[in-house]
């Protein structure tokens, strides 16, 4: 494992050095490889917007595919891109993402005992690792304390890649071993342990549950009944955090613009449930804008 995650890293790395616009250019042959070569799960990005979209025609579901393969492309070259970011100034200098209102954030923070920040597979989740890095403004960001974030991961089933993507996930962080880094199958015993520190969780949370799973939720999510995970709502219920929805917005190639919304202030007083469909209410609205910026290759709705 050790040998295969060094050259294939290595490799990673002297991409990672090429300048972003380099990336963008070749990410147009990585979506039509995708597309029309491999076929990369073609039937199931048409099923999922058919089944999101049940009044578009077939010609309106073909061009969001197409354009969400585009974009498919650009965040594999983003995030080839963002390994190479030891340099923070690197980020800053690049705007490649920028916090619009993080006084959201910030007043959630002092007064709770601690926030969760729901986010999903909008814009591109791969470039979570430079939170602390995007705020080339310096201003509640960059102040913080960062041990307080811990961003949430769910561990991919070669040990390889694994690895390769903890480390391209940390680039800029400044120690490989970021303590920062979660994975999903820890976040309770995480939380439990370090209850009496206040703490930030970066969570993405629209995937399909687990199979281990023994919770069978279901919500309303893009016209749907959904199966949803609950552990990051129950985790914010037990301990009184509040919770955040965040969205990625794309503006134009190479920069996305990251907010924040309030589902609530105190989630002792919700449901882990209503917590759940008001995050799913509001990252529908954010797909029915822009529906291509979502991961449609995803199988969210399998049996």
């Amino acid at each position: 494992m050790k040998l295969g995650t060094y050259v294939i890293g290595a490799f990673m790395r002297v991409l990672s050095a090429l300048p972003l616009g380099f990336h963008y250019a070749w990410s147009g042959v990585l979506a039509w490889l995708a597309r029309d070569v491999v076929r990369y799960r073609r039937e199931l990005v048409m099923m999922n917007l058919a089944r999101s979209f049940p009044d578009k025609k077939y010609k309106e579901l073909k061009q969001i595919s197409k354009l969400f393969y585009r974009h498919f492309g650009e965040i594999i070259s983003e995030a080839v891109w963002f390994g190479g970011c030891r340099n923070p100034k690197r980020l800053r200098d690049k705007h490649l993402v920028e916090y619009t209102n993080s006084e959201v954030l910030e007043a959630a923070y002092n007064d709770s005992p601690g926030v969760v920040i729901l986010d999903s597979h909008c814009g591109n989740w791969e470039l979570l690792g430079g939170y602390e890095h995007y705020d080339y403004r310096r201003d509640f960001i960059s102040s913080l304390d960062q041990r307080a974030f811990v961003v949430i991961y769910k561990p991919l089933s070669s040990k390889v890649w694994d690895e390769l993507m903890r480390i391209n996930r940390c680039a800029p962080a400044e120690k490989s071993s970021h303590q920062g880094y979660i994975s999903s199958n820890e976040i309770l015993r995480y939380a439990v342990n370090h209850r009496n520190e206040k703490k930030i969780y970066l969570v993405p949370t629209d995937q399909c549950p687990y199979r281990i799973s023994t919770v069978d939720e279901t919500v309303d999510f893009m016209h749907q009944e959904t199966k949803t995970m609950l552990g990051a709502a129950s985790i914010a219920h037990k301990f009184g955090f509040s919770v955040l929805y965040m969205n990625m917005r794309p503006v134009e190639r190479g920069h996305y613009e990251w907010s924040f919304t309030e589902i609530c202030r105190n989630a002792s007083d919700h449901t882990p449930h209503d917590i759940m469909q008001k995050f799913y209410n509001l990252l529908q609205e954010d797909i029915e804008k822009t529906p291509w910026n979502y991961l449609w290759t995803h199988n969210r709705w399998k049996k």
